[in-house]
């Protein structure tokens, strides 16, 4: 076991921050003596180690706490997909790099700055990045046990059942089709939205705002997904995607 101070050494964290992640729930050590001192296993080590790659790729400490608790969540996948994000942060950073280099060519050729050399500043498309890894990361640990729920629901369905379960999301699909000329974030539009979600849950699992945003993202990342979504209408895919995001969004700020 490890005292508090020798696990602020050992990983740079300071004794007040794994003071403050006992406090929030987020690595309670294992033991505590009669004096209240934290003693902490390998386990725990282990565990803070994920916590500070979560940290390291800018998810909140609420979120990083919801995924370690998750029934679902396995160390070794964990750290696959974490591997892969640090590998994109890596290709941000050497496009980062590439650009200060042509700057400083740039400047010592008295040449003025472009477009080009901000491009890879454009905060909204990396928050908007940032947002996809966690969403793909929560709905990842959710979907197992969705897809229990949605077996055990659809295992006694009969033919009758799977008729009217198509024709209801047909009928979602084409009705959203014919608002394809008004904004993702029309009222009309976000009731369909909504209706598709209730769709979801009463026919097949019950459709989280965590799920849905992640199912919104699968429509047009996965080509299968896209390519019978644009069987209705070209380009539905992505005109539900941003209107799935934009009803999710709606749920983070309440």
């Amino acid at each position: 076991m490890y005292k508090v101070n020798e696990i602020s050494k050992l990983t740079g964290v300071s004794i007040r921050m794994l003071h403050h992640y006992d406090k929030i729930g987020l690595l309670v050590p294992s033991e505590k003596t009669e004096k209240n001192y934290r003693l902490y296993s390998d386990e725990d080590i282990k565990k803070l180690y994920q916590i500070l790659i979560f940290k390291e790729l800018e998810f909140p400490l609420k979120e990083i706490k919801s995924i370690l608790e998750s029934s679902d969540f396995d160390r070794k996948e964990a750290l696959k997909l974490q591997k892969d994000l640090m590998i994109k942060k890596k290709k941000r950073m050497d496009e980062i790099i590439q650009s200060i280099s042509e700057v400083i060519n740039n400047l010592e050729g008295d040449k003025k700055m472009s477009e080009k050399n901000f491009n890879v500043f454009n905060y909204e498309k990396v928050k908007e990045h940032q947002k996809k890894y966690e969403d793909e990361t929560k709905a990842k640990y959710e979907k197992t046990n969705a897809y229990k729920e949605c077996s055990e629901k659809t295992s006694n369905y009969s033919e009758n059942d799977w008729k009217r379960i198509c024709e209801e999301a047909n009928y979602v699909y084409n009705e959203l089709a014919k608002l394809m000329y008004r904004k993702p974030e029309d009222k009309e539009v976000q009731d369909l939205v909504e209706k598709w979600r209730n769709h979801i849950t009463d026919n097949y699992y019950e459709c989280t705002i965590d799920i849905f945003r992640g199912l919104g993202i699968m429509y047009v990342a996965d080509n299968r997904f896209k390519k019978n979504i644009d069987k209705t209408k070209d380009g539905l895919a992505e005109f539900l995607s941003e209107a799935i995001k934009i009803y999710c969004d709606k749920f983070s700020t309440i």
